[in-house]
């Protein structure tokens, strides 16, 4: 008579686990009718262009997101390349979405192995301001969507 046992061991989590840690920021900025752009990069970077200027002391903030994955696994990132802002009236400004600290819509990265490990994505954008926009506050938002392979 022949017994066997047979184990596996353990297999590690193939969960992914997502927290939305700092919403985009332009922080505070006029302009003087003719339109123009800012933009803050995934390093936190204000930039204009045309009649826009950021305030003095303003800080722009990338959105931030904290990836979670097990295993060590690819992570490939997608996102729209536009998106929409609008105000209380309806007035809407175009948002160009990206590029993140890991490349733009379609790139791929690692994961840590460890579990207790997190890998942060930065996502920058440029907001389009045309000529004689309303001054006011905008919200919108865009999707960022986070695949293992």
């Amino acid at each position: 008579m022949c017994n066997s046992i047979y184990a596996q061991p353990a297999l590690p989590q193939r969960k992914i686990t997502l927290d939305a840690t700092q919403a985009l920021s332009f922080g505070r900025f006029h302009t003087r009718g003719n339109g123009g752009t800012i933009s803050v990069s995934w390093q936190g970077i204000i930039s204009t262009t045309g009649d826009v200027f950021a305030m003095p002391r303003s800080e722009g903030m990338p959105a931030i997101y904290a990836v979670k994955l097990c295993q060590g696994r690819n992570i490939r990132i997608t996102y729209p390349q536009t998106s929409e802002l609008i105000n209380s009236d309806g007035y809407t400004l175009k948002l160009d979405v990206g590029p993140t600290e890991k490349g733009a819509s379609g790139a791929v990265f690692a994961s840590e192995k460890n579990c207790n490990f997190i890998t942060t994505l930065r996502v920058g954008a440029t907001l389009h301001i045309p000529p004689n926009a309303p001054q006011g506050d905008y919200t919108g938002g865009f999707s960022v969507s986070f695949n293992q392979q």
